[in-house]
């Protein structure tokens, strides 16, 4: 079975989603507020609306709350 190949950029892109979330594209350590490192690969997307509990990530409350920018 052939693996499927990741997709691999030194580009940095930051990509702003109305009344949603910041997706920053590309591999990245993120550093969390207790200190842990998180390893992402290719994307993340980190929560504008303050009120995920998945912080710093984005988990989709922003839709719940009807959160707008």
């Amino acid at each position: 079975m052939e693996k499927s190949k990741v997709e691999t950029t030194d580009e940095l892109r930051i990509q702003v989603i109305p009344n949603g979330p910041l997706i920053v594209h590309a591999n990245m350590k993120v550093e969390k507020s207790d200190g842990t490192i998180e390893n992402r690969e290719n994307k993340a997307s980190f929560c504008r609306c303050g009120a995920s509990q998945n912080k710093p990530f984005c988990d989709g409350t922003h839709k719940k709350i009807a959160w707008q920018e």
